[in-house]
């Protein structure tokens, strides 16, 4: 079993600790899956400064392999945010710098590499939507993560990413259960298989258009910071369904995906207790 994260990757520089942390939605889903036993890698544009080189040494120490990436002239993603009471509050960013100004092309030779994996992530972040259609038939069940602002709700966007991927996240904590339900279908509506939406302390819903599962979340008193807890979550949920035997051929069933929900939450649950996306911090210069 192999997942490639696809896409964004960026520091994660919080202002209140002078710290700065690796992370990125494609990059942690790698991380995430590799700390699960999967065999991941990642693929996407490093800057050429210093805090790219950073980014790639904390990737790789993960055993996450980053060698087909591509480094290119530029500044590294920057995002600015403080822990206020153990939630994550953001700041504001640098645009993604050259990882999102110029995301990389699949071509025959990275679709080859790219078809020897079993899912493959990417997300709003990275500015991958033009590539999804050349994963089709390929091999490789696609997730993708639509996050939570307006614009990724949009019928266009929708139009755009869903009948490529066979999951999509919606982080959907600021919405009720029916409105989240209602959410999840449109997007099985537009074409992606299976929905998942995470609420937060409320828990998660998937839907595959016949089917709609909720699961309560798996609270925790001992938070040290949220970042990375819905990354965590969608990883968690995608490995259990491809241990199940999920694949393009084989839609997950009504068991795999409760069980996927419930390795969702302890996934994210765990994460919750982890400085950073995933550690190897260190103080800003």
């Amino acid at each position: 079993m192999r997942v490639l994260g696809f896409g964004d990757n960026i520091v994660d520089r919080f202002v209140d600790r002078g710290i700065d942390y690796p992370g990125g939605n494609s990059v942690n889903v790698a991380v995430y899956a590799r700390r699960l036993g999967v065999a991941s890698a990642y693929l996407g544009v490093f800057g050429d400064d210093e805090l790219g080189g950073f980014l790639r040494s904390a990737i790789a120490a993960e055993g996450v392999a980053v060698d087909r990436c591509v480094v290119r002239s530029g500044e590294s993603g920057v995002s600015h945010l403080k822990v206020d009471d153990g939630d994550r509050v953001f700041l504001g960013w640098n645009g993604g710098g050259v990882t999102v100004r110029e995301p990389l092309t699949l071509d025959d030779d990275l679709l080859g590499y790219v078809g020897g994996f079993d899912l493959v992530h990417s997300s709003v972040y990275s500015r991958s939507e033009d590539e999804l259609p050349k994963l089709a038939g390929l091999g490789p069940l696609v997730s993708f993560d639509l996050s939570s602002e307006d614009e990724h709700r949009d019928p266009g966007y929708l139009d755009r990413v869903c009948p490529h991927a066979d999951l999509v996240l919606l982080s959907c904590s600021h919405l009720d259960e029916e409105a989240t339900a209602a959410l999840l279908a449109e997007a099985v509506r537009r074409g992606a298989r299976l929905a998942l939406g995470t609420r937060g302390v409320h828990g998660a819903i998937a839907s595959d258009g016949r089917h709609t599962l909720s699961a309560p979340a798996d609270l925790t008193h001992e938070i040290v910071d949220t970042m990375g807890c819905g990354d965590a979550f969608v990883t968690g949920f995608a490995v259990s369904l491809l241990r199940d035997g999920w694949s393009a051929q084989a839609p997950a069933t009504p068991a795999a995906i409760e069980r996927a929900l419930a390795a969702g939450a302890a996934a994210a649950r765990a994460q919750c207790q982890v400085e950073g996306a995933f550690g190897h911090g260190r103080r800003t210069a």
